[in-house]
């Protein structure tokens, strides 16, 4: 099944911004997609807004969540982008859901590590919002991804489901054992943007929970032990004033890790052979146990 078919393929995507841009008026002359993952994502460069639509049915309560702290990263000036305002969001575009931000245009230098560590501090001692936020779970938002999947094999389904019910107690314990804290919850470099003249923001709120706030530091080492990359662990440590892979949960947090970024490339399936390849690779590596096996970002792949 190619992008241009599916329920969440890409062409679906791009009519479902037609009918959003053109109910809103807004100008989409110049309308580039910027990602294709778990959310399609569009920038309007010419009307200074980013389209970010959920490509999944079964992930509502996340889209409406990300209105909430929005309005609250609003408030309290949090280092974090903003919702764009006066359009009555999330927006529904039948079974989808979509919200739009203001867009901050890329500025050198590119965020880092060291950035991360920084903006992360500051983001953790915000507190928790006044309303309630969901607790840290990454096996539900695993399990709702797998279910809601068009293209996984049954073999690899039962696979990662039974991943999921390993892992399930194991975190739920370390959870009960912390302080409940504001959590990125998918905190990465990409994950940044800097505005020109100004300050380094945190962007993409959909895995933001009240959780561990070690989590926030998992991404940094668990990425290089995967791709290779090196380098950036150590500036996240030194900046945050904290090296994760010191601490007994580690183990564990990777684990959980390597689980959403295999997990993360199931919406994806669809999209072309390259991200299926990918996909088997990764799978396989946790499979055999090869933890010496390098994977390539989903991105980075032709569809």
């Amino acid at each position: 099944m190619g992008a241009a078919r599916g329920r969440f393929g890409e062409m679906a995507m791009r009519e479902s911004l037609a009918r959003i841009v053109d109910r809103y008026a807004l100008n989409a002359s110049d309308a580039t997609l910027l990602r294709l993952t778990n959310n399609a994502v569009f920038a309007l460069p010419n009307a200074g807004l980013v389209v970010r639509i959920t490509r999944s049915h079964t992930l509502h309560a996340r889209v409406h969540k990300n209105v909430a702290l929005a309005a609250w990263f609003a408030a309290i000036n949090a280092p974090t982008i903003r919702l764009a305002a006066g359009l009555g969001q999330p927006i529904a575009d039948g079974d989808l859901r979509a919200t739009i931000w203001d867009l901050v245009p890329p500025s050198t230098p590119t965020p880092d590590a060291t950035d991360l560590g920084t903006v992360l501090r500051r983001f953790h001692a915000l507190g928790l919002p006044a309303f309630d936020l969901p607790a840290w779970d990454p096996i539900a938002d695993a399990r709702a991804r797998i279910i809601d999947a068009e293209a996984l094999g049954d073999g690899d389904r039962d696979y990662l489901l039974h991943w999921c019910d390993r892992l399930e107690p194991r975190l739920a314990a370390f959870a009960a054992a912390n302080a409940r804290s504001l959590m990125h919850g998918d905190a990465h470099p990409g994950n940044l943007l800097r505005r020109a003249g100004g300050p380094v923001l945190l962007c993409d709120f959909d895995a933001t929970a009240a959780g561990p706030w070690q989590v926030d530091l998992v991404p940094a080492p668990a990425s290089e032990g995967r791709f290779g990359a090196g380098g950036a662990h150590a500036k996240l440590a030194a900046a945050y004033g904290y090296d994760i892979t010191t601490d007994p949960a580690w183990p564990l947090l990777r684990e959980a890790r390597e689980l959403k970024m295999i997990v993360g490339g199931v919406p994806l399936l669809a999209s072309g052979p390259g991200i299926a390849d990918e996909f088997a690779v990764r799978l396989n590596s946790v499979r055999n146990g090869d933890s010496s096996a390098r994977w390539t970002a989903f991105g980075d792949l032709p569809r």
